[in-house]
């Protein structure tokens, strides 16, 4: 069986697949959190915000596929399993059921800022560990701000 052999020192390594598995696990649940929020909005802004939350499902399934590929690339295997995110989640859960607009744009921000926060500790994790993955994760992280920029003003 082929493996990948990494380019980078065990110990920077461990500290970069930690990283770029905690950022997968948000990514992934984001993607599902806001295509499940896409699907039940309701109120005045349906429209809007219905057609927002693509962005961010866009957004979220092409970050998780760089981070996937870049742990793949310095030889760690990715787990995006669904019992993985399931497990490893620490994204709060929408309720079941239709929700209003306004509740769909506050919990999207505030998911949002949870996952900026961590994505920041990733970048200072990586500082030394991994400036490619630390490039990653300064590009994602400003993406992510961008939608929460754009949803916290909606509320």
């Amino acid at each position: 069986m082929a493996t990948v052999k990494s380019p980078i020192s065990a110990d920077a390594q461990k500290v970069t697949a930690q990283a770029l598995q905690g950022a997968l696990v948000d990514l992934l649940d984001l993607s599902l959190t806001a295509k499940q929020a896409h699907w039940n909005i309701t109120g005045r802004t349906f429209k809007q915000v219905h057609e927002h939350l693509d962005e961010v499902v866009d957004l979220a399934r092409t970050g998780s596929d760089s981070v996937a590929e870049r742990a793949v690339s310095i030889g760690v295997n990715p787990d995006g399993r669904s019992a993985t995110v399931a497990k490893s989640s620490r994204l709060p859960q929408l309720d079941t059921g239709y929700i209003s607009d306004d509740k769909v744009v506050a919990a999207v921000t505030d998911i949002l800022a949870q996952i900026i926060v961590r994505f920041r500790e990733h970048i200072a994790a990586t500082e030394e560990a991994d400036l490619v993955t630390q490039d990653l994760f300064i590009g994602l992280t400003a993406e992510l701000e961008k939608q929460h920029w754009m949803f916290s003003v909606q509320s």
